[in-house]
């Protein structure tokens, strides 16, 4: 893959958050290595700079390796500049209530962290060389969630966001012996396809009056990762209209 073009990792990038994180890197003229459980849409595989998406399960540890694997492999000993941990899950109990403290299996639980939390961890690490080589940046995208009781999302879900930016102060420590920034990005209300129509409720809410788009979401995620943010690190971005004010 040798290119004067910067290099992304983006997981979880076939729709919603992701996917528009993907395209806006595209715009820059960065290639994309990315994963999900789904396919890309047609349009963009077609797009050149699309280098390669690889079908992943990153909740299962086999099927990670092999991305992380099959990816070093897409990169040889060329550069990662970026790496943007954006694949998660909000898993309902049956009649779509949340998992909560008092209710839903633990395994459950377990499938939350492992998606969440500890595959951002392990694509951290599984890419590590290739970031130091290009002095790149980590993204992960956490939530307000992870800071606020918020009345939709389900206990297991919160915790796990809560985690993550934890994960991301420590790593930033970590990783800047490599050279490597680590940031995150937590959004609010955004939509895609995980908000239902009682998230209308939630608008009063938000000081701006109206819920964000994924391209918001992905134009922070992209500052992050570029040159314009050099000096920043263990930081994470708001990007909620306000809702975190309140």
């Amino acid at each position: 893959m040798k290119s004067g073009r910067k290099t992304v990792v983006v997981s979880g990038a076939s729709r919603g958050i992701g996917h528009a994180i993907a395209k806006c890197f595209l715009e820059r003229d960065w290639r994309i290595i990315t994963c999900s459980r789904d396919d890309v849409p047609e349009e963009c595989e077609r797009d050149p700079n699309w280098s390669c998406h690889i079908p992943t399960d990153l909740g299962d540890a086999d099927s990670l390796a092999a991305f992380v694997e099959r990816a070093n492999a897409e990169l040889a000993d060329d550069a990662l500049h970026a790496l943007v941990n954006n694949a998660g899950m909000s898993p309902k109990v049956p009649f779509k209530e949340r998992l909560g403290c008092l209710n839903g299996d633990l395994d459950a639980w377990r499938s939350v962290f492992e998606l969440n939390l500890f595959a951002p961890l392990k694509l951290s690490r599984g890419f590590a060389a290739a970031l130091h080589r290009g002095k790149g940046a980590i993204v992960n995208v956490t939530s307000i969630a992870g800071h606020l009781i918020h009345p939709f999302a389900g206990s297991a879900y919160s915790i796990s966001k809560a985690a993550l930016s934890a994960l991301t102060r420590e790593m930033a420590n970590e990783f800047a012996d490599l050279g490597v920034r680590v940031n995150a990005v937590a959004p609010g209300e955004i939509e895609t396809d995980m908000i239902q129509p009682e998230y209308e409720l939630l608008i009063p809410r938000i000081p701006l009056g109206h819920m964000g788009a994924p391209e918001d979401v992905a134009k922070s995620v992209y500052y992050l990762c570029s040159d314009e943010s050099s000096y920043v690190t263990g930081s994470e971005i708001w990007v909620t209209g306000g809702q975190h004010m309140f």
